[in-house]
């Protein structure tokens, strides 16, 4: 077959339905212990003579028992075989067990304290004791510590006890089977502070009368692990009273699901600390772990995340393993199998799943389905009756296949009914064996149909069908015939031909997706087969069950410094939803991380583990069996910060006042904190104590819920007496601090009968004028009912005499526009009145400058196109928590029908659905979290509405209009046109105009004049409505505005002319011509242009021809003499406009010559037989362009060897025998006395120093020799290309022959060697090298002496 294999799927290649390298580790270690105690199993098939028969393969016997149709129900093992198998060696080996575990002590300081404790195991285990989770060596510390291990009896002894020996201790016990570990704690307690013993230590313990307060601490925090790892929870529980040998309930929870010990958790209560052990993570442990310990006095409670992330995939690009497989439907014929899809895909879309068996007591995993099945469910068949299986899923995509899930709980192929009789049984244990009986059947019927049948599950790869059994069935069991029809036809076919069903259920697979088929169901015994069922209604084969769609808007909310709350809205219509996952991106990234690895079924998620301070952009998608959904659109960005991190709890509320007193309760008022932490406040907690003989008492709670409002009553107090009070308030960071006691009140009913005081004096809209004042009525009203209020004022730092009324007549409504000098400050109180007086004044509220802050702006009115009324307001000054709140008649809006309100940013509008009568009033909004933001506006049917308010603009000939625009009036309206308070009228200077269709009202005027500075208004009336509108010009408002109205004016009478439309400029062309140019318009052919330098003309162009154009003067070469005043005149019968430009600037002229410095070329480096030379060409040169040479940022030193020039119009730069110390980067500069134009070049690594002709050394100046010796002298050549070698004597060039022999070696060595001087060879030597970088010489001297010559004379 393998020339097929280039068509099967990768995952069909290598079906590992019998590879024992197919276990997953976890189902390695689940049946390891199975294989050590168990060496036989079930297998094989049994013949038809034999009831009894041996099964193949096996090295000792065992028999299957198999009924007269050849279906294996149960196997029989031989004694001889259970006796064998309690006899192996491998059966006697067992993970350690506490026999006694060691017991928790406290004891005196000084004393010595013994943990003891009995270990059972094989291999004997190995013990070692911890202190604190820190393994305890007797020898560190000889003396303090004595272990000992006597025949499984294992001890710890402490001596002299002291108190850093309070801990917990634990001692473990492992072996190569496992490890256990049990723990103590020993408590060291002080002779000086005794405690009482509160019970016998001996019986059991008493918990009448006591109270327990429990407290957890040391607790584990969010965790965060991976497949395969193993992971501790931990949390320290300290009970008061500690009584001896009291056990509290200790519970665990995930996701409010209770916990019991399993092979994946293990618990562990030491007396003082409860902790939790996942011994192998996987995705089904992530979720919210719960500790809960209860006493009879209550519980208490800790709670925080685990996460689990993926293992390691075992192939690059293969999907994470599902999770949770369950089984939900099990009887004789097969067992529905679900799971839960995983986060992760490995980047490519999963394919489907496979599912894989394993018999208990087995290690055999056989794969169920040959295809991968994308719906989260698959009925398994092919079971046998009464075994038991676990499960397990793996999903594959094109890239491979992932890790298998855990396991699922074991479950029995055998119906409900079965499984819940053989639960009730008492009479022996279950042991996983059938027990077979035979009885000779008795004489049977043929059963009756079955009844009920309907199509229980329906997806593409399979159809669930479910009956109930027929009423009559014979005296013996019944099996099933399921037959299927293609619909419209009548044609049946039997689906399991050979064994019958058994259950009153059945999957079928291999029904063509898309078609429509019908069911029915017979009956048969050994009786025969009976009538077949009503068929079903048409069923077509597909997934019933649609992929849920995208979730809604995501909004994430920062939390902590390192987690996020993201909240999204469900998705919509979603059937069996299973949950959602959540992912996160930091933003730009591109980069998508799970935020969760077991969906959640809430629409609320805190992601932890997030960077601080990064931007987080989050998704979500939705899971159900069908699949998961698309993602929703992404979120926001977030950045990672704790919430409340710039938040702190407010500081003490102040000002504690009586509103009210009975006989047992008092009303307190209070002033909201100064300092509010920077949240809202969420509301106030009142405490009182009471008074005796001057001495406070204690502190108790007046409420224990928040109360949002600064007035409280105080109940339960008793008459007569005395009382104080303190309050504190609280924000989402905390409860602050209690403000400090108010003064000392009676508790005694009042009985006077004026109002008490009014309360809760606030300011709003403060300005320089004006602010507006709002209280709440007294909650004393005195004998009769309160009928109107009394406001007073005065100046701050005034004396109390100087309290004055602001109103004279009683105001009606609890707010009140007060009108005030700007640049004062004042202070207010509020008197109620009822018809028996004025009532006590109200506490007197802080200082107030009058101030309009900057930035302040008013509530704006604006009417649409469509007649929509709206109220508009902006602030400037908004933090990222303030609000806008909206009042009418400065109270809560509560009939949102009438209005609608908009927010964005920082402006907020309240727009009129139906304006009318009822929506007359005066409305608010206040900005929260400013330094008090707000506005008012006061809506009333009397008056006219404006689009815009008064508004100024220029128009042609430097006109000025004043303009606005009224929603609507009446042919009867009328406007006044008033300025600085005096009506003008039409007439010569002003021009008015009404144009009452669309309501804009202008009035024009031909020039400003100083005169016209002032206020100008526009004031409205249309029967009882009116209106104004005021414009203020004044100061440098007015004298910008009369300028510009001027320079348009005068601007209109110049382009009546000729004229300039861009005034003399110039501009520097490529050749270094300077042009001086100009753009005209309105000419004709009688238009001149005139030339003028220092007001000599220079230039006349006539009959320019054109309407519009451009004046050129061009200048070649330009230099001092060219600097001067150039002008340009227009002139003609219409009038005439002149253009200056002034030459003469220096900064002007010399940027000419930096366009010339622009046209130089790359600065380039050439060879010259004295060196080396740096030059660059410009277009023109003038002595004005001022040109620094620099080497390495520094101006050059010229010398000697080292200068500079110009030729032409090349700038040079001349190195003479450069070196190695010559290197390095060269520039040019042109300078204008500000900076200019740089051009530079680097020699480092450049040949023109490294690969120059050199002779590198080796010659000596003079040589001194005796006639007839031989001469040779060698040096060294550098440079790249190779130079040329030159030999000179006395400056004249010499030869190779056979007296003087030269020569020149490997490019790098030249030799000079004479084979026997004589005087001749006398005289000075030179060697030249020359390549195409430089020259260089080397020069010596050469004398020869005679012997004996006295003295060495030398020739």
């Amino acid at each position: 077959m393998s020339f097929m294999s280039g068509s099967i799927p990768f995952y069909q290649k290598h079906h590992l339905h019998y590879d024992r390298g197919y276990r997953s580790k976890e189902t390695q270690s689940k049946v390891s212990q199975y294989q050590a105690s168990s060496r036989y199993s079930a297998s094989g098939s049994a013949s038809a003579e034999s009831r009894l028969s041996p099964s193949p393969k096996r090295a000792k016997p065992t028999y299957l028992a198999v009924d007269k149709d050849n279906q294996i129900i149960g196997y029989v093992i031989h004694e001889h075989e259970e006796h064998f198998k309690r006899m192996n060696e491998d059966s006697l080996m067992h993970a350690p067990e506490f026999v006694i575990k060691p017991r928790s002590h406290t004891v005196w300081e000084k004393q010595c304290v013994r943990l003891h404790c009995t270990v059972s195991g094989w291999p004997d285990p190995r013990v070692v004791w911890y202190k604190n989770n820190v393994a305890l060596d007797p020898l560190a510390n000889p003396g303090k510590y004595k272990i000992e291990s006597r025949y499984s009896v294992h001890s710890l002894e402490i001596n002299k006890c002291d108190f850093d020996d309070t801990a917990q201790y634990r001692v473990s016990a492992m072996n190569s089977q496992g490890e256990l570990s049990a723990f103590a704690s020993v408590v060291v307690k002080s002779r000086f502070h005794p405690i009482p013993q509160l019970m016998p230590i001996f019986g059991p313990v008493s918990e009448y009368g006591i109270t327990f307060q429990t407290h957890i601490v040391d607790k584990f925090g969010v965790s965060f692990g991976r497949e395969g790892e193993t992971m501790s929870l931990g949390c320290t529980v300290i009970i008061y009273p500690a009584l001896h040998r009291y056990q509290p309930e200790v519970e665990w929870y995930r996701d409010d699901v209770l916990l019991s010990p399993s092979k994946w958790t293990h618990m562990h209560w030491s007396g003082d600390r409860a902790t939790l052990t996942l011994t192998h993570l996987n995705k089904e442990d992530e979720g919210l772990y719960t500790l809960r310990v209860t006493t009879k006095s209550g519980y208490e409670t800790y709670s925080a995340y685990v996460f689990v992330r993926d293992a390691d995939a075992e192939v690059e690009g293969a999907p994470a393993a599902p999770l949770d497989v369950r089984c939900l439907d099990a009887n004789k014929d097969y067992i529905i199998v679900a799971w839960k899809q995983p986060a992760v895909d490995g980047g490519n879309s999963i394919l489907g799943y496979f599912v894989d068996r394993c018999e208990v007591g087995t290690t055999h995993w056989i794969q169920c389905n040959d295809t991968p099945v994308k719906f989260a469910r698959f009925p398994v068949t092919g079971l046998v009756e009464g075994r038991s299986y676990i499960f397990r899923v793996r999903a594959v995509n094109k890239s491979g296949i992932s890790r298998p899930s855990r396991v699922s709980e074991p479950v029995a192929a055998m119906d409900p009914a079965d499984r819940a009789r053989m639960r009730g049984s008492t009479s022996a244990p279950w042991t996983g064996q059938i027990i077979v009986t035979e009885e000779e059947p008795a004489e049977g019927i043929v059963p009756s149909k079955p009844c009920d049948l309907q199509v229980t599950e329906a997806t593409k790869n399979y159809v669930v069908l479910s009956w109930k059994p027929p009423g009559e069935k014979g005296l013996e069991g019944v099996m099933y015939y399921v037959e299927k029809c293609v619909s419209g036809t009548d044609s049946w076919q039997r689906v399991n031909t050979e064994i019958p069903v058994k259950s009153p259920r059945f999957a079928l697979f291999d029904l063509a997706e898309g078609k429509a088929y019908r069911f029915r169901v017979r009956c048969c015994n050994s009786a025969g087969v009976g009538e077949p069922s009503d068929p079903t209604e048409a069923t077509t084969v597909g997934d019933k069950l649609d992929i849920p769609s995208a979730p809604g808007k995501v909004i994430p909310t920062r939390n902590t410094d390192t987690s996020v709350v993201v909240s999204w809205e469900a998705s919509c219509n979603a059937k069996e939803l299973v949950g959602y996952y959540i992912e996160g991106s930091i933003v730009g990234s591109n980069v998508w991380e799970p935020c969760n690895n077991k969906p959640v079924n809430v629409t609320r998620f805190i992601c932890h583990g997030l960077i601080t301070g990064e931007k987080y952009v989050f998704r979500v998608r939705a899971v159900n069996a069908a699949g998961i959904s698309q993602f929703s659109q992404e979120s926001e960005a977030v950045e990672v910060k704790a919430a409340i991190g710039e938040y702190t709890s407010p500081a003490p509320p102040y000002g504690i006042t009586i509103l009210e007193c009975v006989r047992d309760s008092m009303v307190l008022a209070w002033k909201q904190p100064t300092f509010i932490g920077g949240a809202d406040i969420t509301g106030y907690f009142v405490d009182y104590r009471e008074v005796i003989d001057g001495v406070p008492g204690k502190w108790h709670e007046a409420n224990i819920k928040a109360v949002s409002e600064r007035a409280y009553r105080v109940s339960d107090l008793k008459e007569n007496k005395k009382y104080q009070f303190q309050v504190r308030a609280a924000n989402m960071a905390g409860v602050g601090i209690p403000s400090l006691p108010s003064n000392t009140f009676l508790c005694e009913e009042w009985t006077i009968a004026v109002p008490g005081p009014p309360h809760d004096l606030q300011i709003r809209e403060a300005r320089n004028d004006s602010l507006v004042l709002l209280w709440k009525p007294p909650v004393y009203q005195g004998r009769d009912p309160v009928n109107g209020f009394y406001v007073d004022i005065k100046e701050a730092d005034a004396p109390e005499e100087a309290w004055r009324g602001v109103n004279t007549k009683a105001l009606e409504k609890t707010y009140t526009k007060v009108l005030i000098r700007s640049g004062e400050k004042y202070v207010f109180r509020v008197r109620a009145q009822n018809k028996a007086g004025v009532g006590k004044v109200s506490d007197v509220t802080e200082p107030v400058p009058a101030l309009t802050k900057p930035g302040t702006k008013e509530i704006v009115v604006d009417v649409d196109d469509d007649g929509v009324i709206s109220l508009n307001f902006e602030c400037g000054n908004m933090t990222p928590d303030s609000k806008f709140v909206w009042s009418k008649n400065y109270e809560d809006i509560t009939d949102t029908s009438r209005l609608t309100t908009e927010t964005k940013g920082t402006k907020s509008k309240v727009v009129f659905n139906r304006p009318g009568e009822e929506d007359i009033g005066v409305y608010s909004c206040l900005v929260t979290h400013t330094d008090g933001a707000s506005s008012s506006y006061t809506l009333s049917e009397e008056v006219i509405p404006l689009k815009s308010d008064l508004a100024v603009e220029l128009l042609e000939k430097g006109r000025v209009r004043f303009w606005l625009q009224a929603e609507k009036m009446s042919n009867n309206g009328k406007v006044d046109y008033v300025f600085n308070d005096n009506v003008v009228s039409q007439g010569e200077k002003y021009k008015m105009n009404f144009d009452k269709n669309t309501g804009v009202i202008e009035m024009t005027m031909e020039s400003l004049t100083p005169a016209d500075e002032g206020t100008y208004t526009f004031q409205l009336q249309d029967g009882k409505a009116t209106n104004q509108s005021s414009l203020v010009l004044i100061g440098d408002v007015f004298k910008q505005l009369q300028k510009e109205s001027e320079f348009q004016r005068k601007e209109y009478f110049r382009k009546q002319g000729p004229h300039f439309i861009e005034y003399l400029s110039w501009e520097v062309t490529p050749e270094c011509c300077v042009v001086l140019k100009c753009k005209v318009g309105n000419m004709k052919k009688e238009t001149s242009a005139l030339w003028h330098k220092d007001r000599h003309q220079i230039k006349v162009d006539e009959h320019l021809g054109f309407a519009e154009g451009v004046l050129k003067l061009e200048i070649a070469q330009i230099s001092k003499k060219d600097a001067g005043v150039y002008e340009v005149i227009l002139k003609d019968d219409r009038g005439q406009d002149t253009s200056t430009l002034n030459l003469t600037d220096q900064g002007n002229f010399v940027w000419m010559f930096v366009f010339a410095a622009n046209s130089s070329t790359p600065l380039k480096i050439t060879s010259t037989d004295e060196g080396i030379r740096l030059y660059t060409f410009v277009s023109y040169y003038n002595d004005l362009l001022q040109v620094t040479w620099h080497y390495k940022d520094s101006a050059i030193a010229f010398s000697d060897r080292i200068k500079s020039g110009v030729v032409g119009e090349q700038l040079w730069l001349q190195i003479t025998e450069p070196t190695e110390k010559d290197m390095g980067k060269y520039a040019i500069e042109f300078y204008d006395g500000k900076g200019g134009l740089r051009r530079t070049v680097d020699l480092s690594g450049q040949g023109e120093c490294l690969n120059r002709a050199r002779v590198a050394g080796g010659l000596p100046d003079v040589v001194t020799i005796q006639e007839g010796k031989a001469l040779n002298l060698t040096c060294n050549i550098s440079g790249n290309p190779v130079p040329e070698v030159t030999w000179l004597k006395n400056d004249r060039e010499i030869t190779s022959d056979e007296h003087c022999i030269l020569k020149f070696e490997s490019g790098k060595f030249a030799s000079f060697t004479i084979t026997g001087v004589n005087t001749s060879d006398s005289g000075k030597y030179s060697i030249l090298v020359k390549n195409k970088y430089g020259t260089e010489s080397g020069d010596f001297t050469v004398s020869v002496f005679i012997p004996e010559e006295a003295g060495g004379k030398k020739k």
